[in-house]
């Protein structure tokens, strides 16, 4: 109810738009203004002529693309022309080519004809001579053939023969024999940092045997101060193996503590 109450009190002017409406038609009637009944009319006609001109423009712009389009198709069949023209060319070449050639071969071929018939010739001719020559040699043959074999000659033969089998076992008895030799390279580990490592190479040295012989030698740090010996060797495989020589460099008991093989490669 307040709500209402308070409508109530205000001051609304509820039918001002019909006052207005009338207001403007007197105006209009005095000043001789049409009603709307023939404005709607104009709208209408000017509405009529939009519509009239839209058309038109459709039109002009329809004529513009279909002239571009022409224009394009009058572009693409002057470029088929021209590849065209060039076709027949490659064309008219390409035959004149092959005339060319046609006669080319046609001159070979004639000139190619008497030569097969003298060649045919000259084979032909020699194949007589051979069959000729080897009756004349299977004649020679027999005539050579001696069918009673003399013991002198077969006597002369086995003592050349026993001569050249001593005279090879002589070559070959003064040939010295081939020795297979290897080459060793050993690690000899000492007990401590504190090992004299120069007296140890002197005791590994100091072996000495029948197809032995030392070669270079050299330090090789381990870690923590030690150094190993590595030293090399050549050996006779059939004199010396690898194990003696592992057991006399370990002799030295006080200097040495292993042996290894580094290296065994044959000679």
């Amino acid at each position: 109810m307040s709500g209402l109450q308070g409508l109530a009190q205000e001051n609304i002017w509820f039918d001002k738009s019909r006052y207005d409406e009338a207001e403007k038609r007197f105006y209009e009637g005095e000043n001789g203004i049409p009603q709307t009944s023939q404005v709607k009319t104009a709208l209408h006609g000017s509405k009529g002529h939009t519509r009239a001109q839209k058309p038109r423009e459709r039109k002009t712009s329809q004529n513009a693309s279909k002239s571009e389009d022409q224009s394009e198709l009058v572009s693409r069949l002057k470029s088929l022309e021209l590849d065209n023209k060039n076709l027949h060319k490659v064309v008219d070449d390409l035959r004149a080519v092959l005339s060319k050639l046609e006669t080319r071969m046609a001159v070979l071929e004639k000139s190619q004809a008497p030569a097969s018939k003298t060649v045919t010739v000259t084979k032909a001719a020699p194949v007589q001579k051979p069959k000729v020559e080897k009756h004349n040699g299977a004649d020679d043959d027999d005539d050579d053939i001696d069918l009673f074999g003399s013991d002198e000659e077969d006597e002369e033969a086995e003592r050349i023969k026993a001569e050249r089998v001593k005279e090879y076992a002589q070559r070959k008895a003064k040939k010295p024999a081939l020795i297979a030799k290897s080459s060793i390279l050993l690690d000899v580990k000492p007990w401590d940092d504190e090992t004299d490592m120069s007296k140890l190479e002197e005791c590994v040295r100091s072996i000495q045997m029948d197809g032995l012989l030392w070669g270079a030698s050299k330090l090789v740090p381990v870690g923590y101060g030690i150094k190993k010996l590595q030293i090399s060797c050549v050996v006779e495989d059939d004199k010396v193996g690898t194990d003696i020589l592992e057991e006399e460099i370990t002799k030295f008991e006080d200097y040495v503590q292993s042996v290894d093989i580094a290296a065994f490669n044959k000679i």
